[in-house]
Order: C-alpha cells, then sequence, then structure tokens
C-alpha cells in the first residue's frame, strides 16, 4: 500500500539557522511552496520536496516526540564530512555492521536527529 516516503516536516524555531541547516550543510534546495496561508519553505532532493519547514510555530515541549531520526539516502561522505567539520556542527560517523553503510549522524538546529547514509564503497 506504501509506496514511499513523501516528506517530514520541521517546525523551525530558529528559521534561518533551519533553513542553513538543510540547504548550505546537507544540500537541500528551496523549491516551489504553494501559498498555504503560513510562513515556511519546501526544501528539495532530486525534485521532490523532501523537507517541509513551518516558520510560524512554536516547538513543542517533548521536540522529538515518537520519531526517533529521519534517514537520508546520500554521497560524497568526504565532501560532506569536510562541511560539517568547517561548520563545526557535530556529528558521529560510524560504519553499519554486516552491510558495511556509513552512516553519519547529527542533529538540525531544532533538535531532530538525522542521518545521513552513504554507500559501503566511499570512503572516510
Amino acid at each position: 500500500m506504501i509506496e514511499g516516503l513523501n516528506h517530514f516536516t520541521v517546525i523551525a524555531e530558529d528559521y534561518e539557522r533551519t533553513m542553513a541547516f538543510y540547504t548550505q550543510l546537507l544540500g537541500l534546495e528551496n523549491g516551489p511552496r504553494p501559498d498555504l496561508g503560513f510562513p515556511g519553505a519546501w526544501l528539495y532532493a532530486g525534485g521532490r520536496a523532501v523537507v517541509h519547514l513551518y516558520a510560524d510555530r512554536a516547538v513543542p515541549a517533548q521536540r522529538a516526540g515518537v520519531i526517533d531520526h529521519i534517514a537520508f539516502t546520500a554521497r560524497g561522505l568526504k565532501q560532506v564530512k569536510a562541511r560539517f567539520e568547517a561548520s563545526g556542527t557535530p556529528f558521529e560517523l560510524r560504519r553499519q555492521a554486516g552491510a558495511g553503510t556509513w552512516q553519519l549522524f547529527c542533529h538540525d538546529p531544532n533538535g531532530a536527529r538525522v542521518e545521513l547514509d552513504f554507500d559501503r564503497s566511499e570512503s572516510d
């Protein structure tokens, strides 16, 4: 029945920092968004809006809720790692047991845990 993940939405406590994290650090592109009657953004990967940002909502007291993290398939591990290091954004890099997939874990400016998965053939 389910064909895939459409998008996830982040309540941006600091809209500018959140935009910079997802666009400058992770490389998503700010793109078209219909007039929904409130401020925000749709961020695209591969021509699809995968992250929606709310710019007008208060962050709930229980920030993460029951969702532990969101994961993206990524490429360019060395370059991404260098961007994280240059920006001073903390991250954890590890290799998945068995599959060998590289997993980079970090948090966005609002506390959402983000995972970037890189092919096992990439080097760190």
